[in-house]
């Protein structure tokens, strides 16, 4: 019985061919041309730059990759790189933590007392689970390793593991700055629900200090001023225009911030959200169960009070921390024999009809398939770029060109100084890309052609690669 409950057995093959789903899925999206800078480019870039012992500046951004978001994370991803520099490890990574994440869901579920079968029926929601699948397909985000590593981390801790508790918190940390506001609030539910005051305690005490080491610290020394934390106030410019504002605001108009805050609480917006969210596992939610989500509410609270429509949705990598909690309320609701379902089959039939109905894997046969018309002319214009000059192109064909020390975008907001900055422009006016435009692109296209700095190297189907003489 031990032996058994050590071993997933056959979801192991579940695992397998899900990480290759995904593998796969990620892949054909990247080579079908709808990955883009943001993200891929900017973390392949990074990644590339550490494995070649160079100062990992992204030229995107312009600062250190640390001044992003404090992950370290990436100084072991590139250790991938060390063997073959290749933006498919990434997609690698992302496919295997998403899928992995199924053996914790298993043994969590024996842990709790379910039977085999419906230790099997979780592991299958949460490969089924929508979020899961969309997610690997929006690029490439380090915050997926944090998925499995939070599972393990709360069966590390259920079973007195103290060791292996340790090491999941420091890989969560590792991933993003900001989830380790969710490893406080996994600490508070360990001490309080959980019993557990040692791992608890590891996890409010690292939480915090690593939130206020890397806001105030890492972030500020490896981005200065324009990677500061504060960037990303503009998403709640409603309270302030930056942290001292916003605590003024509350400090003395308490009353007007709270109003402020339940009417962007209460919006239809949220409301659709969270049903989104809730939905392929709202079988599984019961009030008597849901202590779990406190592990969740920072996520939640950030996502909720965002002015910011990525981040109410099924798409983007911001609801990413909340996934393990939902689980595990989930697997304490079928152990406390409540739910609205309770047998093998009906979870996994309302499961595969949640992925059906908010799974994106109907984008490969409609919005994917967008560039296919001058496809062929852009892989060739690509594989014309056989050095590692600096590079000025689209969005969406810079994570191609991303693995060297200069490359920037495209953009009709912002167009660079001096085009001779750049060895390489490459162009596709019949598809310029995001932040871009024709009537931008074809500017550009005749200002390069009356540039004498340039040869116009290659042409096809609206398809140009100019080279700097």
């Amino acid at each position: 019985m031990a032996e058994k409950f050590i071993k997933p057995g056959p979801i192991g093959w579940m695992i397998g061919v899900s990480a290759l789903i995904l593998f796969g899925c990620s892949s054909l999206r990247h080579i079908l041309f709808q990955s883009t800078a943001y993200d891929l480019g900017i973390f392949d870039q990074a990644i590339y730059l550490i494995s070649q012992g160079q100062s990992p500046i992204s030229s995107f951004i312009g600062f250190h990759i640390l001044g992003d978001h404090a992950a370290w994370i990436y100084y072991f991803l590139a250790l991938f790189y060390k063997i073959h520099p290749s933006v498919y490890w990434l997609f690698g990574v992302q496919a295997v933590a998403l899928a992995v994440g199924a053996v914790p869901v298993w043994h969590l579920s024996r842990h709790a007392g379910l039977t085999i079968q419906l230790s099997v029926a979780m592991a299958t929601v949460y490969l089924l689970y929508p979020l899961v699948y969309n997610i690997n397909l929006f690029d490439f985000h380090p915050d997926v390793i944090a998925v499995p590593a939070l599972l393990w981390a709360v069966l590390a801790a259920r079973r007195d593991r103290i060791g292996w508790f340790c090491l999941s918190i420091f890989l969560v940390l590792g991933c993003k700055a900001v989830i380790s506001l969710t490893v406080v609030a996994l600490g508070v539910w360990l001490l309080l629900f959980e019993k557990k005051r040692l791992c608890g305690a590891i996890a409010l005490v690292s939480g915090i200090a690593w939130f206020i080491i890397a806001t105030k610290v890492v972030i500020p020394f490896f981005g200065g001023d324009s990677a500061s934390v504060e960037r990303h106030l503009g998403r709640y410019s409603y309270l302030g225009n930056s942290f001292s504002e916003i605590f003024q605001n509350v400090l003395f108009h308490p009353v007007n911030i709270l109003g402020i805050l339940l009417s962007k609480l209460f919006s239809s917006d949220n409301l659709f959200y969270l049903v989104l969210l809730l939905v392929p596992v709202i079988w599984g939610l019961s009030l008597k169960s849901l202590a779990p989500l406190i592990g969740a509410l920072p996520c939640l609270a950030i996502n909720l009070l965002a002015d910011y429509p990525m981040q109410k949705d099924l798409i983007h990598q911001y609801s990413i921390p909340a996934i393990p909690f939902l689980f595990l309320v989930a697997i304490d609701t079928l152990a406390a024999g409540r739910g609205w379902l309770k047998s093998k089959r009906g979870i996994i039939i309302w499961s595969l009809v949640a992925f059906l109905a908010l799974a994106k894997f109907g984008y490969f046969s409609s919005i994917y398939l967008s560039s296919l018309d001058n496809w062929q002319a852009t892989q060739d214009a690509i594989a014309q770029v056989q050095t590692k000059d600096s590079v000025y192109t689209t969005a969406q064909i810079a994570p191609h060109l991303s693995q060297r020390k200069l490359i920037s975008l495209t953009s009709a907001n912002s167009p660079p100084v001096d085009l001779n900055t750049f060895h390489y422009v490459l162009l596709n006016t019949r598809h310029p890309g995001w932040s871009s435009t024709q009537e931008f692109a074809t500017n550009l296209l005749n200002q390069l052609k009356n540039q004498p700095g340039f040869n116009l190297s290659y042409q096809r189907d609206d398809v140009y690669l100019f080279v700097k003489k």
